[in-house]
């Protein structure tokens, strides 16, 4: 009897857990298991990457009945990518389970083809809330004989402003079931939640602090918000990750990092909440498969993401509180791995790294790298010299005073003394001199021009009639 199978878990799916390289269970998947094949209502208060989507996943399929085709269990998470995540791992299980199904029902797919798939029997749903409220209006789904249900990431839910759709979707399902609830962190909201909804809960708690702190290596790197884009670039040529994810705050910044990524040379795209479900579903596939190298991805977009393979996390916004900067670090490291989160601080930052430090009881490794600090970022512009262009004095059509000046006409070596007077509305420069010059220039018409008006005259200048000066009209 292997380890799984102590637990209470059947041969033919501790067969099917080895088969992808999973003999041992983890600490929650331990805990919590007994206690949902018992019946009970239980609270797992654990962090992502802990293993926690199979410590509901396989009593849940060793309690569904094959010979009903309603729905029997329900799992309701935030986001349409844990959605399919979870979904993926049923899928790989039902392979030793027959006469199960499962069917993912999310934002962003095509309701028509959802209803299709539904009317063949899916025993175990795997929802948003909002899509899901919506096939419960439209009467395409019936949770009246739900026996089992897992709020999967419910503090997310609550931050995103699902608790409403949640409590809705649970006054559905009838009040003699099962209920299973997962969270990194316990909200006051959500406490509230579990007093109302749940029967006498047992509640586990799994400590943070082995993800934290043991499996994955946490790095500060200071720099400043002008050389942080230079520093993400050499961090990720010193690195050289084999998958990395890398953090925006916002779904604008992850469009303009990924862009300065690709036009560097880097096989990069991007995950954020803009994007069609098609879309999603492709970027998410390549990266899967490790036909992507980098992620560039919003909080909510990542939430729930479990990838095989991801070494490296960078934040490239620092996340302002610890539970965020938890989820986002949870993403390398999974399951006892090994990996690497590099979070970016520029002096503005030093605030939320004191509280992330403070969250997560340490005091994480500081470091600078030789990134060209001095570089100018992408798409600055430089600065214009040409002050000419910006002095009225220069510009075309603009009064000028009169002057007494030595003026030196263009392209000539001998200069000539003149008292102008110069107004607006002259169509030709002239210029007087004295009578004696005049006499000179008549009696020396008819012979060779001195060696400088010949040099001249090659470029047009020194000949006879009025001179012209170098501006233009």
């Amino acid at each position: 009897m292997d380890n799984f199978q102590a637990l209470g878990i059947s041969a033919n799916l501790s067969a099917a857990l080895k088969s992808q390289g999973i003999t041992d269970p983890t600490p929650i998947q331990d805990r919590v298991i007994p206690i949902v094949l018992n019946k009970r209502d239980v609270i797992a208060q654990a962090q992502t990457g802990t293993g926690k989507t199979f410590a509901f996943v396989l009593p849940i399929l060793e309690m569904i009945n094959p010979q009903k085709d309603d729905i029997q269990a329900l799992i309701v998470t935030p986001t349409r990518e844990l959605a399919l995540q979870i979904t993926a791992e049923v899928k790989k299980m039902l392979k030793s389970v027959e006469g199960v199904n499962v069917l993912a029902v999310y934002g962003g797919q095509d309701v028509v083809q959802q209803m299709r798939k539904l009317k063949g029997g899916r025993q175990i749903v795997v929802a948003t809330p909002g899509r899901l409220l919506d096939h419960v209006r439209r009467e395409t789904i019936t949770l009246s004989k739900v026996t089992m249900l897992v709020l999967d990431e419910a503090d997310q839910m609550l931050h995103m402003g699902f608790l409403s759709d949640v409590e809705e979707i649970i006054h559905k399902i009838p009040s003699k079931r099962q209920t299973m609830l997962f969270s990194a962190t316990m909200p006051q909201q959500i406490k509230k939640l579990v007093a109302k909804y749940m029967r006498n809960p047992e509640e586990i708690r799994i400590k943070g602090t082995q993800i934290t702190l043991d499996e994955i290596k946490q790095i500060i790197v200071e720099t400043t918000d002008r050389a942080k884009q230079a520093t993400l670039f050499s961090l990720l040529d010193q690195h050289r990750p084999y998958l990395a994810l890398i953090f925006c705050r916002t779904k604008l910044r992850a469009i303009k990092l990924n862009s300065e990524l690709q036009e560097n040379g880097y096989d990069s795209d991007e995950l954020h909440g803009d994007l069609s479900q098609g879309k999603r579903e492709q970027v998410m596939k390549r990266f899967r498969e490790a036909k992507l190298q980098f992620l560039v991805a919003t909080d909510v977009a990542a939430r729930g993401l479990d990838v095989e393979g991801v070494t490296h996390i960078y934040n490239y916004d620092i996340p302002h509180d610890v539970d965020s900067y938890i989820h986002r670090i949870g993403r390398t490291g999974r399951a006892g791995g090994e990996g690497i989160a590099v979070t970016l601080v520029a002096p503005k930052d030093q605030g939320y790294l004191e509280i992330i430090e403070k969250g997560i009881k340490a005091t994480l490794k500081k470091s600078r790298t030789e990134a060209q600090q001095d570089k100018k970022p992408a798409g600055e512009k430089k600065k214009i010299q040409g002050d000419k262009d910006k002095n009225p004095k220069f510009k075309r059509g603009v009064k000028t005073e009169k002057t007494s000046t030595t003026r030196r006409s263009t392209g000539k070596t001998n200069t000539t003394k003149t008292n102008t007077t110069r107004t607006s509305n002259a169509k030709k420069n002239t210029t007087q001199t004295n009578t004696t010059q005049k006499d000179t220039i008549k009696k020396d018409r008819f012979k060779a021009k001195p060696t400088s008006w010949a040099k001249a005259s090659k470029k047009g200048h020194g000949t006879k009639g009025p001179q012209k000066t170098g501006r233009s009209r």
